[in-house]
């Protein structure tokens, strides 16, 4: 019956794994072209870290969420990597921060293929109420070589009522003789004598072959007496 009883246990960490006010960790891996996939999800005040990896041709896909309550702090980690094969890494994070609380959403997401395909997306997103302080941090990186690399990082945050908001976003996607594409959108609102700031870096590298494709936009505003900024930097390099 132990016996019994650990082998769920260990199964319930290598496939999916889901925590009300602590963390969660999941972790699959897998050989000679088979399928891994993690799920990690934490509610709370809360972390969460998913990591696949797979060898000679397989598919691995690592998926992580956390979710921030009680003055809304969350961080959330993806990693996934394969071997000839496919990569595929998402990270999702969401805080909310209320009466002079702070909120952080801080999300990170990787992908690394040898020789295939590698797709990262991640996304974070925060609310400040009431003169509470949120912050949204999203990171998506894509690494590949000599295949294709996709990476979208996406960054949200609102600041209502005398809080203030800022969303940072950076997506990089390099490939060697390959294809590489970034996309980054990074968002922040500011409303009732608010503040908000929004910053995006996207970079996209790519060579042999020379594809490569980034985008990047930033957008903020400000209504009813509130401030506003808004930056944005996109870099291509095609050697």
């Amino acid at each position: 019956m132990k016996r019994l009883n650990a082998a769920s246990a260990v199964l319930g960490l290598l496939t999916a794994s889901a925590v009300l006010a602590g963390e969660a960790v999941a972790v699959s891996t897998s050989s000679n072209g088979g399928s891994a996939s993690a799920t990690a999800v934490a509610v709370g005040n809360s972390s969460s870290l998913a990591i696949a990896g797979a060898t000679n041709g397989g598919r691995a896909v690592a998926n992580s969420t956390a979710i921030g309550t009680g003055r809304g702090y969350a961080d959330s980690r993806a990693v996934a990597t394969a071997d000839r094969g496919v990569a595929i890494s998402n990270s999702r994070a969401d805080a909310r921060g209320l009466f002079g609380g702070t909120a952080v959403a801080d999300s990170e997401s990787i992908a690394v293929a040898l020789g295939g395909l590698a797709i990262s997306n991640s996304e974070a997103d925060s609310d400040g109420l009431f003169f509470g302080h949120a912050r949204s941090r999203s990171t998506s990186t894509a690494l590949s070589h000599w295949g294709t690399a996709i990476s979208d990082s996406r960054a949200g945050s609102r600041g209502y009522i005398g809080g203030s908001a800022r969303s940072d976003s950076d997506s990089v996607a390099v490939t060697y003789g390959g294809h590489a594409r970034s996309m980054t959108v990074v968002d922040s609102d500011a409303r009732y004598f608010a503040q908000a700031k929004a910053n995006g870096v996207g970079l996209s590298s790519s060579g042999v072959l020379r594809s490569a494709d980034s985008r990047v936009r930033s957008e903020s505003r400000a209504v009813r007496f509130g401030h506003s900024q808004s930056s944005v930097v996109g870099i291509e390099i095609r050697p």
